[in-house]
């Protein structure tokens, strides 16, 4: 006669294994000068057009953004840069648990050639930073839709109008 073990499936508990596993030593708090706590973040962005504009959205809860981060306009980039703290001293059974990641980010974006920083402004609410990015989209002043001729021959070379041209 053979006994038959049943167990009872749990998952819940064969989820938080498999997250254990795939994070590893992050689900308990390391030292401050292990290699784990010093990792950083990295805030998920979004961008979309309103209009003309292009906006710029980072998920940073928790962060002071007036005193840890920092919007910039440098070498045709939008430059996003910053840093969660990890301010709380409170210790429980000596013993910490937290799947929030501190440390620095920098997120970098690039811009067209025709805008500088004047185009941008950025806000702050409900721990979602919005940068805009005004006239993003918009063809930069003076410059002139040009239509390409599509040459079919083999030693035909295409001729570069512009649209008042084409229209005379």
């Amino acid at each position: 006669m053979s006994i038959t073990l049943w167990t009872r499936r749990d998952p819940f508990a064969e989820f938080d294994a498999l997250v254990r596993r795939s994070f590893g030593p992050v689900a308990t708090r390391p030292a401050a000068t292990s290699p784990v706590a010093t990792r950083s973040f990295r805030p998920a962005a979004e961008v979309t057009r309103d209009g003309d504009d292009a906006v710029v959205r980072l998920e940073v809860p928790g962060v002071d953004v007036e005193k840890d981060v920092t919007v910039e306009v440098a070498d045709g980039q939008l430059v996003v840069h910053g840093e969660r703290r990890d301010e709380r001293t409170e210790e429980r059974d000596g013993r910490n648990f937290s799947e929030v990641r501190y440390g620095s980010f920098r997120r970098t974006f690039a811009l067209p050639e025709h805008l500088t920083a004047d185009a941008v402004t950025a806000s702050y609410d409900a721990g979602v930073l919005s940068v805009r990015v005004a006239g993003a989209y918009a063809a930069p002043a003076g410059a002139q839709p040009r239509r390409i001729a599509i040459s079919t021959g083999a030693a035909e070379t295409p001729a570069v109008t512009t649209a008042e041209e084409q229209t005379a």
